[in-house]
């Protein structure tokens, strides 16, 4: 904040002479990982040495001259606390946690200087990867919260259980990947973290309903996977005003309809509601997001028309609504998006019962990215059997047919009805290099690699 890197490495070299002049022993270092502790707690011996002490230090127990800066003197201490709680280490990259080489020799460590810090007495421990070593621990919380200059911490497929790390006082922090792990019970409130921009929870059995702060209290979101867990209730009414690009949410318990707020999410790229238990109409407002390239509500009891203001997503490229109970005529604008441009639109198992002449003609032509089979349209191959098509048109339809279409008769600059203040979140400041900021889609769909239970690429 206006401190010279002069008076920070004063102050760093100080304090860490001060610590060492108080530590005579090693068996008067006490450190507290997970239990009842609350952080990194040292003890300090008090008179001369008890007659089980050695008069002096250890020459096993690490000095702070013996690091490059105070904050991986302290890391030290925090990774070897921790590594006696892990129970099972298949690859053995615990064993490359030994010396004070941390940022050279240890597995999983990568270090860099928090914004401010020397590059050399600042260096720190600022990310963690863990991907795919199946190392089980139940007190992995207090090792991330008590690395408190840690950016990133990835460990996907582990078999980490317990809670989630507090984060508030690790101020660089800003990815978060648990996917594929032990972990359970309500959505972890500690997830809240208002720096972060990737949150990966997908592959837990966590349950309960997801809260409304997950779109309202993380403001430089990019990324959030919460599929293939077991969350219920509806969706939360504010879901529409996170910035977030990526969104799944496929996988789950979740009911009743897709929030009418998502009209406001104007940096979505892609979203998954698929095999849920959703429910209600689809919204109108899904025509304002000119940047969607991914929906996918499939395997829900979603039902009614497809809205024509759909006909806007001049970028979509996929449109997956199958395994619903969506009637109606399929919309021609739909049609001409596949005809013309690169939309695959998936409406089969469906009650759709008429097309339009765009529609046909992709019918005729044997298109197979417009895919209606197992519908109840007249003299298209392979529909449902009428006994099926009528026990649906005798039930009750509430969903209003709609021909409001946002992009007609108005300028490409005003699509829509949402504000233009709206449309772009405030960038993040990223504590390190690299990270979410580069999110970007080489191959395939991000979302849709978030439904296994690999790591998703973020460069």
């Amino acid at each position: 904040m206006g401190t010279s890197p002069l008076t920070l490495t004063s102050f760093l070299l100080i304090h860490c002479l001060t610590l060492s002049s108080f530590l005579p022993t090693s068996s008067s270092i006490q450190i507290s990982l997970g239990g009842k502790g609350t952080g990194i707690s040292i003890g300090i011996g008090i008179g001369g040495p008890s007659p089980s002490s050695p008069s002096s230090p250890s020459s096993s127990t690490p000095k702070p001259s013996d690091f490059p800066s105070c904050f991986l003197y302290k890391s030290y201490f925090v990774i070897q606390e921790f590594k006696k709680t892990i129970t099972c280490d298949p690859q053995g990259i615990t064993k490359t946690w030994n010396g004070t080489d941390i940022c050279g020799t240890y597995c999983g460590f990568y270090c860099e200087a928090p914004p401010g810090y020397d590059n050399v007495t600042g260096l720190a421990v600022a990310s963690v990867d863990f991907n795919g070593n199946a190392l089980t621990s139940a007190q992995f919380d207090m090792f991330v919260h008590n690395l408190t200059e840690l950016a990133l911490f990835h460990a996907n497929s582990n078999n980490f259980s317990g809670k989630l790390p507090i984060l508030n006082g690790n101020q660089y922090f800003y990815e978060l990947d648990l996917s594929n792990n032990k972990l359970a019970g309500s959505f972890p409130q500690n997830a809240i973290q208002p720096n972060l921009t990737f949150l990966d929870l997908r592959f837990n059995t966590y349950n309960g309903c997801v809260p409304p702060d997950v779109f309202g209290k993380l403001p430089f979101a990019i990324a959030i996977f919460l599929n293939n867990n077991m969350f219920s209730g509806d969706l939360p009414s504010n879901l529409g005003y996170s910035p977030v690009q990526y969104l799944s949410l496929a996988n789950n318990k979740f009911t009743g309809p897709i929030p009418s707020s998502i009209g406001h999410a104007k940096n979505l790229l892609e979203v998954l509601f698929l095999n849920n238990t959703l429910s209600g109409c689809l919204p109108n407002e899904v025509g304002l997001l000119k940047k969607l390239v991914v929906f996918d509500a499939s395997l829900n009891f979603i039902t009614g028309p497809i809205p024509y203001s759909y006909g806007c997503l001049k970028n979509l490229e996929q449109l997956v609504l199958a395994h619903n109970l969506l009637y109606g005529e399929v919309p021609e604008v739909l049609c001409k998006l596949v005809y013309t441009g690169k939309l695959n639109l998936s409406l089969s198992y469906n009650y759709f019962t008429s097309l339009g002449p765009t529609c046909w003609t992709l019918i005729k032509q044997g298109n197979k990215r417009l895919d209606v089979r197992k519908n109840c349209i007249p003299w298209v191959p392979d529909q449902r059997s009428s006994e099926e098509c009528w026990w649906f048109a005798k039930k009750p339809k509430t969903c209003p047919w709609s021909s409001y279409t946002p992009c007609w008769g108005q300028s490409s600059e005003n699509t829509d009805s949402v504000s233009a203040s709206d449309s772009e979140p405030v960038a993040a400041k990223m504590p390190v290099k690299g990270g979410a900021s580069r999110l970007g889609r080489k191959s395939g769909y991000r979302t849709y690699g978030a439904l296994d239970g690999s790591p998703v690429p973020r460069n």
